[in-house]
C-alpha cells in the first residue's frame, strides 16, 4: 500500500468522526484543510433516490450560483446572422453555424457549455453522439436552446451551472473555489441544494435527497446533514 503524504495525514486526521454536519461547518473544515498548490474546486455530490432509466425520475436543472463559480467558462453558440453576432458582443468564445458543426465532429470540443438558436438544432442534433455524453447539448428545459443568446451567454458567463442525475442517480457540480470566503460558499451550496430539491421528479419515491456530501478537489469529502441542508 502506497504510504500516505504528511498533507493527506493530516487532512484525514482533521476530518476523522466529522460526519452529518451543517453546511457551515463542513465549509470551514474544508477551506482549512485546502493546501494544494492551486486554488481547488469545491464539488458537491447529491445520491438521489431516483432511477433515471425511467423518463419520469429524471433530474436536471439549472441554478445561478450568487457568488459564481470562479471558474472561467468557455461558451460556444451555434447561430447565424444577428443572432451570431448578438453571441459575440455577449462574450461567446465560439460563434459558428455548419463550419463549427464540422469542427465538433473532427473531435475538436474546446467549450464547456453550448448554446444554439432553435433553428440550429437540425444542425445540432447531428452532434448528439458527440455532445451527449459530456452533458453539452442544447436543451430548451436548461435555457440553452433559446432565442435569448445575450442571456444565455450571460448567465453562463455568469456562474450558471447545470445539472443531470448519472445512471447511478448522483448529481455533482463545482460550486465555488477554496478561495472564496466561508459564507459566500455557503450560500452557492445552499443555492445548489435549492435547485436540486425544486428539480424533484413526480416519479421520485420514498427518501429523495440521501446524501449530500462536499469536497475540495485534494480533500477528503464530508457528508451534510440533509435535513438541515434541504432547510438551508
Amino acid at each position: 500500500m502506497a504510504k500516505l503524504g504528511k498533507r493527506t495525514t493530516a487532512a484525514k486526521a482533521a476530518f476523522a468522526g466529522k460526519a452529518d454536519v451543517t453546511i457551515e461547518e463542513a465549509v470551514a473544515l474544508i477551506k482549512s484543510n485546502a493546501n494544494a498548490k492551486f486554488d481547488e474546486t469545491v464539488d458537491i455530490a447529491v445520491n438521489l433516490g431516483v432511477d433515471p432509466r425511467h423518463a419520469d425520475q429524471m433530474v436536471r436543472g439549472v441554478v445561478a450560483l450568487p457568488n459564481g463559480t470562479g471558474k472561467t467558462m468557455r461558451v460556444a453558440v451555434f447561430a447565424r446572422d444577428a443572432k451570431a453576432e448578438e453571441a459575440k458582443a455577449a462574450g461567446a468564445d465560439i460563434v459558428g453555424a455548419e463550419d463549427l458543426m464540422e469542427i465538433v465532429q473532427g473531435g475538436t470540443i474546446e467549450f464547456d457549455r453550448c448554446i444554439a438558436t432553435p433553428d440550429m438544432m437540425a444542425v445540432v442534433g447531428r452532434l448528439g453522439k458527440v455532445l451527449g455524453p459530456r452533458n453539452l447539448m442544447p436543451n430548451p428545459r436548461v435555457g440553452t436552446v433559446t432565442m435569448d443568446v445575450k442571456a444565455a451567454v450571460e448567465a453562463a458567463k455568469g456562474g450558471e451551472v447545470q445539472f443531470k442525475v448519472e445512471k447511478a442517480g448522483v448529481v455533482h457540480a463545482g460550486v465555488g473555489k477554496a478561495s472564496f470566503d466561508e459564507a459566500k460558499l455557503a450560500e452557492n451550496i445552499k443555492a445548489f441544494v435549492a435547485a436540486v430539491q425544486k428539480a424533484k421528479p413526480e416519479g421520485a419515491k420514498g427518501t429523495y435527497m440521501k446524501k449530500i456530501a462536499v469536497s475540495s478537489t485534494m480533500g477528503p469529502g464530508v457528508t451534510l446533514n440533509v435535513d438541515a441542508a434541504i432547510a438551508g
